[in-house]
């Protein structure tokens, strides 16, 4: 940091042509990349520069340095001690040195002290051609400059002036006051951090990744504009060549590609730069998939999240985050966007170019850095990524421009794109052959050889080497990493007032909203499986045997009660059963076949059937209580939990229960108390039909009304006695008696109903009655007789007659009750061992197993969130957790950037 600011206060007072910067203020990486050029050569000095340069070169007289050879031994002792730590230290020299010079040169030739002087600064000063000077490598932008050292017999310096070059790196020893300025690399591309560039740089760049480590998790949460950190946007048409330069930043191919327009979300690409370590893996914070080595699979998954998005829609705003971590990378942040397209095929909607194009603004405002990728092979003047940030970025401070494919123009084109002045950007342009050789495409890293091809290239053409033109992927690592350095170091005090009010309204809204109540999404969980298991234990003691016996008791009754109306109250000799001799086999078979009729039923699969519907309603009627009501998908694995354990008892408790009560299919036993409280509830339950016949008729009559309904069905009893004379005259059908009404209503009923539709000639069948009314009628008749029969039935249950078992044949509805009353006994007593327990013992295990043992911890963080209120609670909660993370991030950073700046004050 202090030579950084040492550097920035040189600039004020240096003419900016020193630099080559496009006058624009040089950064430390800047200096360094300058120094470390071999294309000096090519370059020329300004002449208005020489008194300055030799007011700062001679700091002792010119005799004092011909002094002897002691003065020459500390110079070459000097020499040494610089050659070892720096490379070639004369960037700034030029042609017009020599001259100034020449005297010096010739005082210093004579000397045979056996010098070792770089070859390139020999080269520069010595007074041989330019063509033969012009055989060392015009462009190392990448890899390190290592000096060759010659001594005074070396063939390889034919003119002797080893001792001219000395003269020339004394002076230039005494110029750069002794200071240092490595920015080397290793050869084979795998370490982009300054080796030896200081304790004050690695700290600014542990600035920047902490500060990168801010930026990831203020994006995890909903935040305003102001507490963005800068991000490099990379924009570009399609097939400009965006992919193949991220892949040769990160050195491996991971991108989808195709055909058709693959990139359909946002990728936000954070490389974290991991020295220590050589595992070079990826990750996907959002889809929790763990460390990925493969990058074909991470290739194949993108590919996968952007194919996602349906061809109607063709583009999301919803970002996909991807983390690189390996030895090779640098510390940057990159967002890949889709490319702009010209027209949509038939497939796309018609807005989608409008949508890329503003998605892509949504991304390039400010502070963001914008990477604009445009091909060698078509003009700027067309290019879609320079007019998107021409827009947004007017002045192009913040826009640096990438030129791929250069490989596929002439030299003198590239370098006239890379000068471009009508398109004028602040941090210039790059040039990048970001296509590696064939040869190597299986590698686990491409970067060291798509580096040394790259630079093979570049060597190739010497007008890649002059002043002003920046190539290489070494130098567009170098460049992103600086221009993010600066933006993030810009934005690092203005955003600490930021997070500082957000995090104190966040703590303000949860002190008011929760009164500083924290929670958890596992706390959530264990408080819903209490609940869910409160509401079952009160469900389980709410519905034990004596409601179980109630349900069966009742839907047995009402069997009871149907097979009484099918056998007995539709018998026209039912009048009759009172007086009916003891033995008269009629109705002591109809009794025996009645009580086969309900033994025999299926009273095991009937009767558990019927539990089990019970009991899944009830479980339906929890899963709609709080807080499963929020879980869809948990009340339907409980409800599909439950149903299974049902199921799997069914089969052995209806079996169970149909074996138990087999011995009442042949014989049943009855007492005393048992046949009177049957009788009790025998009369109980003919009293609830007959008031329910009752309302029923009476609802007729209220609708119909009485007058239309005693003239409807006075014509349907006339009709029916018209069509039993029918029947009687033409010998057809079965007479039936007169005097049984509802037996007559039984046969005519639809005949009469037909008649009164289909007979349109007679004169009584026009007269009033629509269907439905007739209908009515025929209803009305039949509770009216099913109400008389009840009464009867009712008065014989009544009688001294039922009093006793013996007669159970004259009471037939008070027998069938109690032979029901005995099965509903017996059956619930093996549900409720077979079944119910099982059920109330497992349900509460399935529970634990689904909610406890069943999910991970992301799925218990989903779960919790299904719960809008514990959603709002957590994501504030985190919010707040996460900003005063951030805040203590942020001022540690700043306490030291503030030590930072004050040392470096301090030795200025």
């Amino acid at each position: 940091m202090q030579k950084w600011l040492r550097l920035r206060t040189l600039h004020s007072t240096r003419p900016p042509i020193l630099y080559g910067f496009n006058h624009s203020r040089p950064t430390n990486v800047q200096l360094q990349r300058l120094v470390a050029s071999r294309d000096l050569q090519a370059r020329s000095f300004a002449f208005s520069a020489v008194p300055r340069f030799v007011l700062h070169a001679m700091r002792i007289p010119v005799a004092g340095v011909t002094v002897g050879v002691g003065g020459l031994t500390y110079v070459n002792y000097k020499l040494n001690d610089m050659a070892t730590k720096s490379s070639d230290l004369m960037s700034s020299i030029s042609d017009g040195i020599k001259s100034a010079f020449g005297t010096v040169t010739d005082g210093f030739s004579k000397f045979d002290i056996g010098l070792q002087v770089p070859e390139l600064l020999t080269n520069i000063f010595s007074t041989s051609s330019r063509s033969s000077s012009s055989s060392s490598s015009p462009n190392q932008l990448i890899e390190s400059d290592k000096p060759r050292f010659i001594k005074k017999d070396d063939p390889s310096d034919p003119s002797g002036n080893s001792g001219a070059a000395a003269a020339a790196v004394a002076a230039a020893a005494l110029f750069m006051g002794g200071e240092k300025d490595d920015d080397d690399d290793d050869d084979d591309g795998k370490s982009f951090r300054k080796k030896s560039s200081g304790a004050q740089d690695d700290q600014f760049m542990n600035l920047t990744k902490k500060l990168i480590e801010v930026r990831n998790i203020l994006m995890s949460i909903d935040h305003e504009e102001g507490l963005k950190l800068p991000s490099i946007v990379v924009i570009g048409s399609q097939s400009s060549g965006k992919s193949s330069v991220l892949e040769a930043i990160v050195g491996h191919e991971f991108l989808p590609k195709g055909s058709n327009m693959v990139t359909r979300r946002p990728i936000e690409l954070t490389l974290i730069h991991t020295p220590k370590s050589k595992e070079e893996y990826g990750e996907f914070p959002q889809l929790g998939l763990g460390k990925i080595h493969d990058f074909s699979h991470i290739q194949q998954t993108l590919r996968d999240l952007n194919l996602a998005v349906p061809e109607s829609e063709c583009v999301s705003n919803k970002p996909i985050e991807l983390r690189i971590y390996s030895a090779n990378v640098p510390d940057l942040t990159l967002i890949d966007l889709p490319g702009y397209i010209q027209i949509n095929n038939k497939n796309q909607p018609e807005t989608l170019k409008d949508k890329i194009v503003e998605l892509c603004e949504q991304y390039i405002r400010e502070p963001n850095i914008i990477l604009a990728v445009c091909a060698a092979d078509v003009d700027l003047a067309n290019s879609e990524a320079l007019k998107a940030g021409r827009k947004v970025d007017p002045l192009g401070l913040r826009t640096l421009g990438v030129i791929t494919k250069m490989d596929l123009v002439e030299p003198e084109i590239g370098a006239a794109i890379l000068r471009n002045s009508d398109y004028p950007l602040h941090l210039g342009y790059i040039g990048v052959v970001c296509k590696p050789p064939a040869s190597i495409k299986n590698k686990k890293n491409i970067t060291s050889a798509l580096i040394r091809h790259e630079d093979q290239f570049f060597r190739s053409n010497y007008v890649y080497s002059q002043r002003g033109i920046q190539v290489g992927i070494g130098t567009l690592r170098k460049k992103l990493m600086e221009v993010l350095e600066e933006g993030m170091a810009k934005s690092l005090f203005s955003i600490v007032g930021a997070v500082q009010k957000e995090l104190e309204e966040s703590r303000y809204q949860f002190k008011v909203q929760y009164n500083d109540r924290r929670i958890t999404a596992e706390s959530y969980v264990a408080e819903t499986i209490d609940s869910i298991k409160q509401n079952f234990k009160n469900f389980a003691y709410s519905f034990g045997k004596p409601q179980v016996r109630l349900e069966v008791r009742s839907m047995l009754e009402q069997k009871v009660m149907d097979l009484c109306a099918e056998l007995y109250w539709t018998d026209n000799k039912i009048v009759d059963l009172p007086k009916a001799p003891t033995d008269e086999l009629y109705w002591k078979y109809k009794l025996d076949m009645s009580s086969a009729a309900l033994t025999k039923s299926g009273i095991g699969r009937t009767s558990t059937q019927l539990v089990v519907g019970v009991l899944m309603a009830n479980m339906e009627k929890i899963a709609l209580l709080e807080p499963l009501n929020n879980h869809p998908d948990i009340s339907s694995k409980l409800l599909s939990l439950s149903n299974e354990i049902l199921r799997n008892k069914f089969h052995t408790t209806s079996d169970q229960v149909e074996n138990c009560v087999k011995p009442y299919k042949h014989e049943v036993e009855c007492s005393e108390q048992e046949w009177t409280d049957g009788v009790k509830r025998t009369i109980s339950l003919i009293e609830k039909e007959l008031e329910s016949c009752n309302r029923a008729l009476q609802n007729i009559k209220d609708t119909v009304g009485k007058k239309k309904l005693r003239a409807a069905i006075k014509y349907v009893i006339d009709d029916a006695k018209r069509v039993q004379a029918q029947a009687r005259d033409s010998g057809e059908g079965t007479v039936v008696d007169s005097g049984n009404e509802t037996s007559t209503l039984t046969q005519v009923q639809s005949v009469v109903v037909n008649d009164i539709i289909e007979d349109n000639d007679s004169d009584r069948h026009r007269l009033h009655f629509n269907p439905k009314v007739i209908e009515k009628a025929i209803e009305a008749i039949f509770l009216r007789d099913r109400s008389m029969i009840l009464k009867y039935r009712l008065a014989a249950l009544k009688s001294r007659q039922c009093k006793s078992p013996e007669n159970k044949q004259y009471c037939p509805e008070a027998f069938l009750n109690m032979v029901a009353e005995k099965l509903a006994y017996t059956a619930v007593m093996f549900i409720q061992v077979e079944l119910l327990n099982e059920f109330f013992f497992q349900f509460p295990r399935e529970v634990d197993n689904l909610l406890v043992y069943g999910m991970n911890k992301n799925q218990i963080l989903l779960f919790a969130k299904e719960n809008p209120k514990i959603r709002k609670h957590l994501e504030l909660q985190e919010k707040k957790r996460k900003l005063e993370e951030v805040m203590e991030k942020l001022n540690y950073i700043s306490r030291d950037a503030s030590g930072w700046l004050g040392s470096a004050n301090g030795s200025r």
